[in-house]
């Protein structure tokens, strides 16, 4: 949430600053601003994207080569331009931006307001820059302040400050609020990810919690907030500027589910051992009696990373044969979970940073089990936390709705059951032929994702419909989840997943001639199942759309419309079967009018509860 994007160096910052919030603003663009330093703190913010924002700016009234900018997913206080980041201090010295929610920050007002300090907005974030100047007016140092002010709240934050009375440095901290710093060429760029820095350098540090940057013209300093100097390893930022630009594409959600093919390979790539029919994960080398001895696996996650772990824990049951559960990451950390030594948790992030799955898993840590990361961002807090893990190498993903990272956590998934099965109870022979089948996968991805006319067609029918059914089983019944959860998230129809088999159990009741419902029916082991489900929601008039498998011709008298995939093994099913759900939701939202790539209310990485 919320993006954070701050300069020092030589060159005029504002350019710098709102290239860095546009490439920031998947992560919030309920309102935007902008703090720079040229004798006097000047501070502009607007409600709205940050194309609102430029709309308002003079450029030649917002020269210095230090500034400060912010992209707002709103948290405390409507989206509007008194509430819009960055903040000030009530004699207007100090401008702060911040990623986060300060939880105790009514016990702090009501503090401040009793020394006679005022407030102008709703937020918890002004809060915050009136303790600096609480503390820096009784220390007469800022960076003593800014300590100071950061040991007393409680919450998650990434902010970056400024002030006159240091022209020339810019304060950045983190805890549970991912930063990083770019180190380019006599000037350094702080930012909440680094698609704000590889346009200016591939050198690169992120924060750890309770860490903060002291950034000059011709220095900087890590450390904690408690003044002990941390000396960070400078990495370097494995992607490049063409992966977060639309290339050629409408809006980063197409290039995205266009770009499958070649993301599920990069997650195989080196990872498939032909001459023994089975995987080798290097991330995993250090826990591979653990994960062969476990009594069972806890797969966390959120969203779109919960269905992966859903259709993981069909892949690990039945292909590997060890006990999966899957758990709301926001709801196991708040909880009293039973967990055992011998117990695996995977955490599932594209992100890395999502608030919920991170605090789950530093609870899961407490139980003492040994944790595991799926996630697709290097250096991020699930990475460094994590006893052992795998990278989905799907690359930066910008559209808010995920889709690529989706897919390639599910392979990393189907690379992680392979290798277990292989050290469990699965042959030579079943393992050679999983793995001719994930060699085979990308080209089916291309061959679907070809057919995206006809489902463009097919939006059309049913973009006018408010509410939706998506009803599928076994390791389908996921991807139903997902599907509906995509519709929802970018066309603002009302659209539930379900196992096929509880359609009867309520559902049913919705049913008309004016439901949409999609069905994914493979031809698998329980096919006449799904078909005689079908065949029920046509007997209320129901709209049937079907995913099924190429050569299927049954399954055309049942349906009103068919989209085909290829066969696959039915364990890699759902990667090929989720392809035309995304192309769906995509196109039935253009039709909508909908903001693709933004969705109202939504933004990419959650790191706030």
């Amino acid at each position: 949430m919320c993006g954070i994007v701050g300069y020092v160096g030589p060159k005029e910052a504002l350019p710098i600053l709102i290239n860095g919030l546009k490439r920031l603003e998947y992560r919030g663009y309920d309102s935007a601003g902008v703090a720079l330093l040229n004798g006097e703190l000047t501070i502009k913010k607007k409600a709205g994207k940050v194309s609102d924002l430029e709309s308002v700016l003079r450029p030649e009234t917002l020269q210095g080569t230090v500034g400060i900018g912010h992209t707002r997913w709103a948290t405390h206080g409507e989206p509007n331009d008194t509430n819009a980041h960055p903040h000030s201090d009530q004699r207007g010295e100090i401008a702060l931006i911040h990623n986060g929610v300060i939880e105790n920050y009514a016990a702090i007002k009501k503090t401040l307001e009793s020394e006679g300090y005022t407030f102008h907005t709703q937020t918890d974030t002004e809060v915050l820059v009136q303790l600096v100047r609480f503390f820096y007016d009784r220390v007469g140092s800022m960076e003593t302040a800014f300590r100071q002010a950061l040991k007393q709240v409680v919450g998650t934050y990434g902010v970056a400050m400024l002030s006159k009375m240091e022209p020339g440095r810019i304060y950045a901290a983190r805890n549970g609020s991912p930063l990083a710093l770019g180190i380019g060429d006599g000037e350094y760029v702080v930012a909440s990810d680094a698609s704000a820095i590889v346009q200016h350098t591939r050198q690169v540090i992120y924060l750890g919690d309770r860490e903060m940057a002291i950034l000059d013209r011709d220095r900087y300093v890590t450390k904690t907030i408690d003044d002990e100097v941390v000396n960070k390893q400078i990495e370097e930022i494995t992607f490049d500027i063409e992966q977060i630009e639309r290339g050629g594409y409408d809006h980063f959600m197409l290039k995205e589910i266009f770009e499958q093919p070649e993301t599920i390979r990069n997650a195989m790539r080196g990872r498939l051992n032909l001459e023994e029919s089975t995987v080798r994960l290097g991330g995993l080398r250090t826990v591979t009696n653990k994960l062969r001895d476990a009594r069972r696996i806890i797969i966390l996650g959120c969203g779109t990373s919960w269905h992966a772990g859903l259709v993981g824990e069909y892949m690990l049951e039945q292909i590997a044969g060890i006990p999966v559960e899957v758990e709301y990451a926001s709801e196991f950390r708040y909880r009293d979970p039973i967990l055992y030594k011998d117990d695996i948790v995977i955490a599932i992030s594209q992100s890395g940073e999502t608030a919920d799955t991170l605090a789950a898993l530093r609870e899961a840590k407490r139980h003492g089990a040994t944790t595991l990361g799926i996630v697709n961002v290097v250096g991020s807090s699930i990475a460094r936390e994590t006893d052992a893990g795998v990278y989905s190498h799907a690359g930066p993903e910008i559209g808010v709705a995920s889709t690529k990272a989706f897919t390639s956590q599910l392979t990393v998934l189907s690379l992680m059951t392979v290798m277990l099965a292989r050290m469990r109870r699965m042959g030579a022979a079943e393992g050679a032929h999983i793995l001719k089948a994930l060699t085979e996968l990308p080209e089916k991805v291309e061959y679907t994702l070809a057919r995206a006319e006809q489902v463009q067609k097919i939006a059309h029918e049913i973009a006018s419909t408010q509410n939706a059914l998506y009803l599928g089983r076994g390791y389908n019944f996921p991807v139903a989840l997902e599907g509906a959860l995509k519709l929802k998230e970018i066309s603002y129809i009302h659209a539930e997943g379900y196992p096929a088999a509880e359609m009867k159990h309520g559902p049913i009741a919705l049913i008309d001639a004016n439901m949409p419902v999609v069905f994914i029916a493979p031809k698998d082991d329980i096919y006449d199942k799904i078909v005689t489900n079908i065949q029920e929601v046509r007997a209320r008039s129901g709209r049937v759309i079907a995913i099924a498998t190429e050569g299927d011709t049954r399954i055309e008298s049942l349906a009103e419309h068919v989209i085909y995939v290829p066969e696959t093994h039915p364990f890699l099913s759902p990667i090929l079967n989720v392809l035309p759900l995304q192309l769906l939701s995509y196109y039935v939202a253009l039709q909508r009018g909908c903001n693709v790539d933004q969705p109202r209310n939504l933004a990419k990485s959650v790191t706030v509860e």
